[in-house]
């Protein structure tokens, strides 16, 4: 039940609902990508993105000190309904502003 409530949860909020339908369209994306895209300070994404990913919607990859979040895969078919009325809503969500400079050269 804990989990169920932890995803309710996190899907009760505008901006967590603008960035798993931000992730969902763009894929992977770097938090400082986030940041840059949504005009957030990182301290508040972070918040959003270990909500959601503790809700079980989000994994997260990291490449020396750049933390990369994507859908996880697989996901139930509870949370991928969830996306898909997500993916209805008629949301306006910023471009990918993607400004942060890594060494990996497999991004």
């Amino acid at each position: 039940m804990d989990i169920f409530l932890k995803t309710i949860g996190a899907i009760n909020d505008e901006t967590r609902i603008k960035i798993l339908k931000f992730i969902d369209i763009n894929g992977e994306v770097c938090v400082c990508d986030i940041e840059n895209s949504f005009g957030m300070i990182q301290s508040r994404v972070s918040r959003h993105l270990k909500i959601l990913k503790d809700a079980g919607f989000l994994k997260v990859k990291r490449v020396g000190r750049w933390a990369y979040y994507s859908i996880r895969d697989p996901l139930d078919i509870f949370r991928q309904n969830i996306l898909k009325e997500i993916g209805f809503l008629d949301i306006e969500l910023p471009t990918l502003n993607k400004e942060c400079i890594t060494n990996d050269t497999s991004k």
